[in-house]
């Protein structure tokens, strides 16, 4: 079954297929978004709001979040954590 993080504003993503949570900030991963943009590979999920986290997948599909990138990290944390003990996310 796959297991689903909140990226924000009800989007949500499957923590499978996740390879990587970066800042936008950088000149490379801004490369990479606008290259990605251009082929059609990008997933806009900031409803209208500024870009702090690209998730990036494993089928290089990009991902805009509006959420932290240490936001994210968190949530795909204690979702692992749950699975560890056995329990269902709440």
């Amino acid at each position: 079954m796959a297991k689903l993080i909140n990226i924000g504003f009800g989007n949500v993503v499957n923590t499978d297929k996740i390879v990587a949570v970066v800042s936008p900030d950088a000149a490379p991963v801004k490369r990479m978004v606008q290259t990605a943009k251009s082929n059609g590979d990008v997933i806009d999920a900031t409803q209208g709001r500024k870009t702090k986290a690209v998730i990036v997948t494993e089928g290089g599909q990009i991902v805009l979040s509006a959420l932290q990138p240490e936001t994210i990290t968190k949530r795909f944390s204690e979702g692992l954590d749950y699975e560890d003990k056995g329990e269902k996310l709440p």
